[in-house]
């Protein structure tokens, strides 16, 4: 009979919450951290239960944990809850639609991007066919100034040979990042911060660590040429992007962009 009693409030408290669970859930899905955040859900229905049923000595114990967890969660989620303020931190509210993309409430088609993505792409393409090994920041809305002055400055215009050119073995500027911003160079041969994930295969080398790292650290968006295998990754938000065929990379780089 309370049921009746439900307000339109508490309806709504319900679905924020259901919503926040399932965002964390996606954040954790995949990684070791998703028992851990299921192990926390199991104890705290089991502590609502005993709270339900009176079990004062048990729910007494149990909401000690619950509280002092509250503090462990911080360490063990730290770059889960990392991951989450980036993406609400870097969403200014003049861009309010790429938020909502970013949590997926609307779908609409792609808007054009400044960023000559095709040419990046092409020119990733190209190098993959020679194992030419290269690692492609680009930009989006945390600034990357941080790393940019470890490198060499540009103010070069993207295409696809210029790109090609710098990654090629004999070049001064091969080794290190190139940092992509708007649809200028802006630095090349950048020293990027490396992943701690210790549950990164083996296979991947220094550039993919390296790709992972910025991209767990700011919102930019990475592209990676292997020089073993010549395959080509997208990594985003600390995550590999899986793609079949180059016109669907592109439209995920314009979609990820605007």
């Amino acid at each position: 009979m309370d049921l009746i009693h439900l307000r339109i409030l508490d309806i709504v408290d319900i679905v924020l919450v259901a919503l926040l669970l399932y965002y964390v859930y996606k954040l954790v899905k995949g990684t070791a951290a998703i028992n851990i955040f299921i192990g926390i859900v199991m104890i705290y229905l089991v502590w609502k239960l005993t709270q339900f049923l009176a079990m004062e000595m048990l729910s007494s114990v149990l909401g000690e944990f619950i509280g002092v967890g509250m503090f462990a969660l911080i360490v063990v989620f730290q770059q889960e809850i990392r991951k989450f303020l980036l993406m609400i931190g870097s969403t200014n509210f003049g861009r309010r639609r790429k938020f909502l993309r970013q949590l997926k409430f609307i779908r609409d088609a792609p808007e054009d991007s400044i960023t000559n993505i095709k040419a990046i792409v092409t020119a990733c393409n190209e190098m993959a066919k020679t194992r030419t090994g290269a690692l492609i920041i680009i930009k989006r809305n945390t600034s990357l100034d941080f790393v940019k002055t470890s490198g060499d400055a540009m103010d070069i215009q993207i295409n696809t040979p210029i790109i090609e050119s710098i990654f090629y073995k004999n070049s001064p500027l091969h080794d290190g990042a190139m940092i992509i911003e708007d649809n200028n160079i802006v630095a090349t041969r950048v020293i990027l911060p490396v992943t701690n994930d210790n549950n990164m295969p083996l296979r991947f080398g220094l550039r993919h660590r390296a790709a992972v790292g910025i991209s767990e650290k700011t919102d930019a968006l990475a592209l990676v040429v292997s020089e073993e295998t010549g395959k080509l990754s997208y990594i985003k938000n600390g995550e590999f992007v899986i793609f079949k065929t180059e016109e669907e990379l592109i439209e995920k780089i314009k979609r990820d962009l605007v």
